[in-house]
């Protein structure tokens, strides 16, 4: 890549799954449902039928739009993208081509610590297609079947410009663009669902040059790793084919994930005519300055604001609060777990170690979790008031996973109570001392380490339960009384 820079831009297909009912109709947005079970003759291209645009998704996109930074239109409208297939029964898309929602935005992305704006073409509103269901998964290798299911689902189209320049920037876009919808709450952003998809568009140029070159989408995308991995062998491609003296041919490209390549599916002369035209059926949607200040006013926090709140708010480091701020979920556990006990450090230390490693232990998620955000809290908040040991917080810890009781009742039942009595304790560190001369002598003679053995003896004698920092301070006493005995 050394002589060529890279040029990646990326359409993005969001499914607003937040929303009851399609764009059109009152079907519901399902998953997973029998085919063609949530279905009706507006979702099928019925003949005669009228759509009826659904107000609540117009304003989801327009409150992606709005954290976008993107210029909003006044008034806004529908058009039909003309094409015929098979999962498309009316031979028409209807999109937002000439007045989207949002245009001219920005998204910045953090790569190494450096910021940079990815700039937004537009961001608007489409309904979805069917879902083409091919070959073995349809019953028969050489069928096609159609589920119409997801037919005039909702859908948040967002088109950047060329502005990414890496497989970092690529990845640190995508990631950031899916925080960005989940925050928002407008999609679950679950790629495996198909509710977020990706089409990346690559080219290259001299290192030097401004002209951009010849454009090549990829399709066929459904994960983070196949976008990198279509993007970089694209990149591959592009690049031994400019070194032999070859010419880039516009085309569209799909992702082969065995063969780790990319290969050919249209040639493209010109971009696609889709003859785009009003649609007849919509009226313009206009959009008050009471309508949007009321949006404005509902817009949560957002991801970078909530990830900068948290390092100047709780004093952590930015790789605790990037790892709190990655999902909603995350954020929300760690704020209310942290209204308990007043510790957000010792909070974040428990969810990124403990916590995470039983979830992944598991195989579950951070929405699945069975320990909930105030019995951590109230679990770190036994610890600062001394009742509890770290050893024993991290027994607690395991038994509210699978139990899912409140640390109160697990110390209750199990008399978990930390040790903080001396005379209890001087009295127990006593008989270890007496039965291990040996390990005694070694102390006289200058060897410190013995001490932590003793303190082991003791928190093993314990139960766990002896407070470790009065427990070391007490077997340091007695040792020290030994070796001026002993002189």
């Amino acid at each position: 890549m050394s002589e060529f820079w890279a040029d990646i831009g990326c359409e993005i297909h969001a499914e607003l799954s937040s929303l009851n009912s399609k764009l059109f109709c009152c079907c519901p947005i399902t998953y997973g449902a029998p085919p063609n079970t949530a279905t009706c003759p507006v979702c099928l291209g019925f003949p005669g039928v009228l759509p009826v645009v659904n107000e609540k998704a117009v304003e989801a996109v327009l409150k992606v739009a709005l954290a976008l930074n993107c210029k909003i239109n006044p008034v806004t409208k529908f058009d039909r993208k003309n094409y015929y297939y098979p999962d498309l029964p009316k031979g028409y898309q209807i999109s937002q081509k000439y007045l989207p929602i949002g245009y001219d935005g920005w998204l910045e992305i953090y790569v190494n610590g450096k910021a940079k704006r990815i700039r937004i073409a537009d961001v608007h509103l489409e309904e979805d297609t069917a879902k083409s269901i091919h070959g073995e998964e349809a019953g028969d290798p050489t069928a096609t079947l159609i589920d119409f299911n997801r037919s005039g689902v909702p859908l948040c189209e967002i088109v950047t410009y060329p502005d990414m320049n890496s497989l970092e920037e690529l990845e640190a876009f995508m990631v950031s663009l899916r925080q960005l919808l989940l925050y928002l709450g407008v999609s679950e952003c679950r790629m495996e669902r198909g509710q977020l998809r990706f089409e990346a568009s690559v080219s290259l140029r001299p290192k030097g040059s401004e002209k951009l070159g010849t454009r090549v989408e990829i399709k066929n995308l459904n994960s983070f790793r196949a976008v990198l991995g279509a993007v970089e062998a694209e990149i591959k491609r592009q690049k031994e084919i400019l070194i032999s003296g070859g010419e880039i041919v516009q085309q569209t490209m799909l992702w082969n994930e065995a063969l780790k390549i990319t290969e050919p599916m249209r040639t493209k002369e010109t971009a696609h005519d889709y003859r785009y035209f009003p649609e007849p059926d919509l009226v313009p949607i206009v959009f008050s300055e009471f309508w949007l200040n009321s949006l404005k006013a509902e817009m949560p926090e957002l991801p970078r604001q909530k990830f900068e709140r948290f390092m100047r708010e709780y004093g952590l480091s930015d790789y605790e609060a990037g790892f709190l701020v990655a999902i909603p979920v995350t954020a929300d556990y760690f704020e209310r777990a942290t209204k308990v006990c007043k510790d957000p450090k010792a909070v974040a230390n428990w969810m990124l170690s403990d916590l995470q490693g039983l979830l992944k232990e598991a195989g579950k998620s951070w929405e699945e979790c069975p320990i909930l955000p105030q019995n951590l809290g109230e679990m770190v908040k036994l610890m600062q008031d001394e009742i509890i040991s770290v050893r024993i917080a991290k027994e607690i810890l395991k038994e509210m996973f699978v139990s899912g009781k409140s640390p109160k009742q697990i110390v209750e039942e199990r008399g978990l109570v930390q040790i903080t009595d001396e005379n209890e304790l001087k009295q127990i560190i006593e008989e270890i001392v007496a039965a291990n001369p040996k390990a005694v002598r070694e102390f006289l003679s200058g060897n410190e380490k013995v001490l932590g053995f003793f303190v082991g003896q003791v928190m093993k004698a314990t139960k766990g339960k002896a407070n470790p920092q009065l427990a070391n301070k007490l077997v340091k006493e007695m040792l020290e009384q030994a070796k001026v005995k002993a002189s």
